[in-house]
């Protein structure tokens, strides 16, 4: 009898599995709509040109110090140049304003993205105790899983309105506002909203900051797409900079991922940063030194391939202005597809209303479509999707590609309920 006997299977994963079927998959016009990565108009992968110059000086370079260990906390370098890019600092202003704002905010590399939601949901959820986190309906899938292993009952605030396929701000506020306690944990998405692309204005995202200040929330942003969604890292970023400089006494955390941004997928680059507040700056070493316990007993220190990468970059102004400029053909190329989609549906004069594949922005689209739609999706047309969140994904879509879909899209709308 083995002590296992009880064991029940879990669900597996929906985009792995969807991957998977996708490439066992032998029709010749398949297309895979629900991966989130970028391709280019020939659906392959598209290592960026600025990610090749830094791999190619790094390997002249031949550090003999490139596979050794680093610090429990990382790559320290590394994470200055994350942070700094991640909360707006230049690194040239050395005044006591900005040294004292740096002094709040605690970092630790992380194992991408997904790693530092980990990190923080473990490090609150034993030393903070929320009695709950807020998550938005819908988000990221891997959210859920990763509070329910932190122990931490789950609650969902609005945020997509079926009917007008827009942002539920007022259902958002008016949840919250009745039902959120102090102490709770509120996930937010920086921007790109995973899956629905739907973000808050900047109006909005001040109501929302005056709402966990007042009521005492603790924010916790995932920035996964800074820079991705829309071609400026900086706009992408203006929430978390707004929270930090215009709530000082409001702590926070921000999951930063370069996973999207500099076409890292495979390297799991990412890092985690706490926000004190303003005049805690004596605790910010305390922090780190909590989150490097949890790090010693889970991945002992993040891997140093990726990271190097991105160090690369952000420390030459000529590779970083380049990188600016990928991220604006990446961003650009996913908005083209965005209006070409659109465009094609119009011409088909598909029913229903689809403004909002062009209004929303980042790599997914939310696209009303019911269960029955994108199982007949997949089981005729051989077009892939979630089924839970109808999440398209702008950016493997394709000039050679986006008829197909459109007229796919057109007829389960028409003929499936």
């Amino acid at each position: 009898m083995t002590v296992l006997s009880t064991l029940a299977p879990v669900p597996a994963d929906e985009i792995f599995a969807l991957n998977r079927a996708y490439a066992n998959d032998d029709y010749p016009k398949k297309v895979s709509l629900g991966v989130g990565v970028y391709r280019t108009d020939d659906g392959k992968p598209w290592p960026l040109p600025v990610v090749r110059e830094a791999e190619k000086r790094l390997l002249a370079d031949d550090n003999l110090f490139r596979h050794e260990y680093t610090a429990i906390e990382g790559d320290v370098p590394f994470l200055e140049l994350a942070r700094d890019l991640m909360f707006g600092f230049d690194v040239k202003d050395t005044s006591d304003k900005v040294k004292a704002t740096k002094g709040r905010i605690g970092s630790v590399q992380a194992v991408a993205g997904t790693g530092a939601n980990h990190l923080g949901a473990l490090f609150l959820s034993h030393l903070m105790k929320p009695k709950n986190v807020w998550l938005s309906n819908p988000s990221w899938a891997n959210h859920l899983t990763i509070w329910e292993l932190a122990g931490v009952p789950r609650k969902t605030y609005p945020y997509y309105k079926a009917a007008t396929r827009s942002f539920d701000f007022e259902g958002m506020m008016s949840t919250l506002e009745a039902e959120a306690q102090q102490g709770d944990v509120i996930l937010l998405h920086a921007c790109a909203h995973n899956p629905t692309g739907l973000d808050p204005n900047k109006e909005q995202w001040k109501a929302i900051a005056d709402l966990c200040e007042r009521k005492k929330l603790f924010p916790f942003f995932d920035s996964a797409y800074q820079g991705f969604a829309s071609g400026s890292a900086d706009e992408d970023a203006w929430a978390v900079r707004y929270f930090l400089n215009e709530k000082p006494q409001m702590e926070m955390c921000v999951a930063q991922s370069f996973s999207k941004n500099f076409g890292l997928y495979g390297q799991r680059v990412g890092a985690f940063h706490y926000v004190l507040n303003d005049g805690a700056q004596n605790l910010r070493d305390i922090v780190v030194n909590n989150l490097c316990h949890f790090i010693r007993g889970e991945y002992s220190m993040g891997p140093t391939g990726g990271c190097s990468i991105v160090k690369k970059v952000l420390t030459d102004d000529e590779l970083t202005a380049q990188w600016h400029e990928d991220l604006k053909v990446m961003s650009s190329r996913i908005r083209s597809m965005r209006q070409a989609l659109y465009n094609e549906l119009i011409k088909l004069e598909t029913p229903g209303t689809w403004r909002h594949i062009v209004e929303q922005n980042g790599m997914f689209s939310y696209t009303g479509l019911t269960p029955s739609q994108v199982y007949a999706l997949k089981d005729k047309y051989h077009i892939y999707l979630l089924k839970s969140g109808r999440a398209l994904s702008a950016a493997v879509m394709s000039e050679k590609n986006v008829t197909y879909v459109a007229q796919a899209i057109n007829d389960v709308v028409r003929n499936v309920n």
